[in-house]
């Protein structure tokens, strides 16, 4: 995965060199989101990106190689006890929440910007899931990184986002999260913290077992829906609610 990223790194600089204003000024960030399943809950994505004011090899390597030795991978290959352990060896310490940036700066060269992003039921019922991920992802990426300085963006999945407004890069990766650091250290962060986000609303919603499926349709939640019905988390387009909700009204 390492030598994956500094390709994109010097891919990224290259263009900077060419097309930036600020010669040395320019970001490379990875978005991932969680949450297309579900019955239940928001659909959630996280953009991690790194900035940097000048270009030097040797200190990306060696923050890259720091990361690797985490175990960084597709979240869903992780254990939730690893995904925190992660979390943790990073330098953000705070608990994660939606719409808020936490910076680390690793010098005074290159900082570390993370960013969580939710869509709630009520818009994916209108838009999508597909819109709503993508959406998410967009919104994300865009409240993280400085669009006016030249970047590079990548994407999870085989699909770039809207970019009416955009004038970085996208590069849209198949297995993204087990290809690049950045984009698997999105994945982790954003599992980890929709995971957590079900885990508080099963205490609001007792029955449906959201701390142990995360709002997914295991044969216990649609049991559940069948007894108690659809609450205001639910997804009402998706099969396996649409119908009690339609039924029921």
């Amino acid at each position: 995965m390492t030598m994956f990223d500094i390709k994109l790194f010097r891919k990224s600089f290259k263009k900077t060199r060419v097309n930036s204003i600020e010669k040395n000024h320019f970001f490379i960030a990875g978005c991932d989101e969680v949450g297309r399943g579900p019955l239940a809950g928001p659909v959630v994505a996280a953009c991690v990106s790194l900035h940097f004011e000048e270009y030097q090899e040797k200190e990306i390597k060696l923050l890259l190689k720091e990361w690797s030795i985490f175990g960084i991978n597709d979240s869903k290959k992780l254990t939730s006890e690893k995904r925190q352990q992660i979390i943790s060896d990073l330098p953000i310490k705070s608990p994660l929440a939606a719409n808020q940036i936490y910076t680390h700066h690793y010098s005074k060269n290159m900082s570390l910007k993370i960013l969580i992003k939710e869509i709630p039921p009520q818009t994916i019922d209108v838009i999508n899931i597909l819109n709503a991920s993508m959406l998410a992802m967009k919104e994300a990426a865009t409240l993280s990184c400085d669009f006016v300085n030249h970047g590079l963006v990548l994407i999870d999945g085989n699909r770039k986002f809207s970019n009416e407004s955009i004038t970085v890069d996208l590069m849209p990766i198949i297995s993204g999260d087990e290809k690049s650091l950045l984009i698997g250290l999105a994945s982790v962060v954003a599992k980890e913290y929709r995971d957590e986000l079900m885990k508080k609303y099963c205490s609001q919603f007792p029955g449906y077992h959201w701390s142990s499926n995360a709002g997914y349709g295991t044969k216990k939640h649609r049991e559940a829906i069948a007894a108690l019905g659809v609450t205001e988390l639910h997804r009402k387009t998706f099969g396996g609610v649409k119908e009690f909700y339609e039924e029921r009204g």
